[in-house]
């Protein structure tokens, strides 16, 4: 799934389009019934900036464009050329340049009531890491730690992948139990997800240690990093039972 630093990485790219009157199209049927196309055609491209795993294109009149690529999305930009093979939801032509975002799966106008859901951006400037870390532990006491930080509505931007390597660098597990995390351990856990994901939009790719690599080696103290399925969602947790704290995991 497309992360925070995802978002991020394609806001930056979207800007050669802004400040450009663009041509709209969408090609997949699912997209040209969200009517976005439409209501953007021939419309000056204002700004684009990620929030949380939303991006947001702004045009002139008002119109806002909200994009959320859930599990399988992806813009590609590129310089503009022959007509794509395939069926993308969007795609935005300037004179120069052209943005296509693949295979939805949330693409509508507005989209300010999602938005106001949303907890603080970890990549936003002006997120204060401490005030985050108090939001998690009021909204999520009864939670498991992996569980809390995915929760879109107290931290935005995280995702399984930087979840799971924040909390090894952090030496905290998925599975304690927010109440019983320390004000300490979920900043520190805050901050190396702030990192990393900071050092992924910038154009590093930070190793991963944990993620994906159940049954290997942790790169910390050797014991073999597992995974098991978290929380209601389900969602694949990747962890070292020696070196992070928390309880004892069933196998």
């Amino acid at each position: 799934m497309p992360e925070g630093d995802s978002l991020h990485r394609a806001a930056r790219r979207l800007q050669v389009l802004v400040g450009e009157r663009v041509e709209a199209e969408s090609p997949h049927p699912r997209g040209a019934a969200t009517g976005v196309a439409r209501a953007v055609d021939g419309r000056v491209l204002e700004s684009v900036e990620a929030v949380g795993k939303n991006l947001l294109l702004r045009f002139e009149g008002g119109v806002t464009v909200r994009s959320h690529l859930r599990m399988s999305g992806r813009w590609r930009i590129g310089r503009r050329g022959p007509r794509r093979v395939g069926s993308p939801w969007l795609v935005l032509r300037s004179r120069d340049w052209e943005a296509a975002q693949w295979n939805g799966p949330v693409l509508s106008l507005g989209g300010g009531e999602a938005l106001r859901r949303l907890g603080p951006d970890l990549l936003a400037d002006d997120t204060d890491v401490a005030a985050v870390a108090e939001r998690v532990r009021c909204g999520g006491a009864a939670r498991l730690l992996g569980e809390a930080l995915l929760d879109q509505r107290l931290v935005s931007g995280l995702g399984n992948m930087w979840l799971a390597e924040s909390l090894h660098r952090a030496g905290v597990s998925p599975w304690l139990p927010v109440e019983d995390a320390t004000s300490e351990e979920l900043r520190a856990a805050l901050d190396e997800g702030r990192r990393l994901m900071r050092a992924s939009v910038g154009g590093a790719r930070p190793t991963r240690f944990v993620y994906r690599r159940a049954g290997r080696p942790c790169p910390r103290c050797g014991t073999p990093v597992r995974s098991r399925g978290l929380g209601e969602a389900n969602r694949t947790a990747y962890w070292c039972p020696a070196c992070q704290r928390g309880p004892v995991v069933p196998s």
